[in-house]
């Protein structure tokens, strides 16, 4: 008995404490409640954003040894010109032409290995008339190379090089690429090669620049400069998202390349045909009317018919000049340059839908492609 009342007298005395520590708890919480208040949890929308990483050295290291150096020489012929030094007989009888003289003319550009058995992407207009052509390897080794064949209408080439199991780049995911991912310049900037410039995506299908007749042009404003053209563009993780070829102005930012996909579907018929394949539907475009509106007029989607060739698929078709062509087998037609892109990536004997207005009215007729005449070289 003696033992069981200590154990109540003492289970009682730290009762008594243990609710006079919980009101003495109470009282503070109450006087100073900022001073107990638990932290929120961070929203997902003040979470802070992902950081850019610090090095992009492992997407260099994986692109830059398919990218190479391009020098290229041929000869040109070139009219002298002869002036009489006596002013009276050169009033009277102005500029003459001299004997012809030669000289050597060289230039420089980039290009990418593609695969492993040495064939190369670059641009034409790097390699148009060359004589000979000599390629610098990532490990600093030259070597010569050969046409295999060009693409004037893309202004992209395909040169062979000999060699095995050389570094070929990585073809990118061709839908992944949007407006701000970052992108790598790799090439020969002024004969600098293996040069990098960092950008990012300023925009995707970029079309009318006028620079050639097939244009999907990736803008960026990663710094791309003379000896650029031809090389490398490629993501983050140095996957080939396009080839380098043309900047607007100098200094401004503003660049475009061929995107990737684009490119590998030339390289596939070059290799395999000695030149690109492309269907038509005999017929030119320029850009749909704008029609009338309540407010002003709005430029519609579509694109015109401008000029048919005679006897033609689109013209045996029944479609006329001034027809605005909507849709092109089962899908909607942008512009001009959308529907011209759209039947070149079919083969020829493809028959296709196409959906299109004459003043207003909608009719939809069947057009069985031809193979489009080949570019004067």
């Amino acid at each position: 008995m003696v033992v069981m009342r200590a154990f109540v007298r003492s289970s009682l005395f730290v009762l008594q404490f243990a609710v006079l520590g919980l009101a003495i708890a109470f009282v503070f919480t109450r006087l100073w409640p900022e001073r107990f208040a638990s932290a929120p949890a961070p929203s997902p929308a003040t979470q802070p954003a992902a950081t850019a990483p610090g090095s992009y050295r492992d997407a260099v290291d994986r692109a830059g040894p398919s990218v190479v150096s391009i020098y290229t020489q041929r000869v040109v012929a070139e009219q002298a010109y002869r002036t009489f030094t006596d002013p009276t007989l050169s009033r009277y009888n102005g500029i003459t032409l001299g004997p012809t003289r030669k000289r050597l003319e060289r230039s420089l550009g980039s290009g990418v290995i593609v695969r492993e058995d040495g064939y190369v992407l670059t641009n034409h207009h790097v390699v148009a008339g060359a004589d000979d052509i000599l390629i610098g390897l990532w490990d600093g080794r030259i070597t010569s190379a050969r046409v295999i064949g060009i693409d004037q209408e893309t202004d992209l080439a395909v040169i062979k090089i000999e060699g095995a199991r050389l570094p070929a780049a990585h073809f990118a995911d061709a839908t992944a690429l949007r407006a701000g991912d970052v992108v790598l310049a790799i090439g020969n900037p002024y004969g600098l090669s293996q040069t990098v410039t960092l950008g990012i995506v300023s925009a995707t299908g970029r079309n009318q620049l006028s620079l050639s007749r097939y244009e999907d042009f990736i803008q960026t404003d990663a710094a791309i400069n003379s000896g650029n053209s031809g090389g490398a563009l490629v993501n983050a993780a140095g996957d080939l998202v396009g080839i380098n070829t043309a900047v607007f102005g100098t200094g401004l930012g503003i660049s475009f390349a061929i995107p990737a996909a684009s490119a590998r579907r030339v390289l596939e018929q070059i290799v395999e045909h000695g030149e690109v394949i492309r269907g038509w539907m005999g017929a030119e475009y320029a850009g749909a009317p704008a029609s009338p509106a309540a407010e002003g007029s709005v430029q519609q989607r579509g694109a015109q018919i401008a000029l048919l060739l005679p006897d033609g698929p689109a013209d045996r078709a029944g479609l006329k000049p001034g027809d605005v062509i909507v849709e092109f087998n089962g899908q909607a037609v942008e512009d001009e340059g959308d529907l011209r892109s759209r039947e070149a990536a079919l083969a020829p004997a493809t028959t296709v839908q196409v959906r299109a207005l004459r003043v207003g009215v909608e009719f939809v007729t069947e057009v069985e492609l031809i193979r489009r005449p080949r570019a004067p070289q």
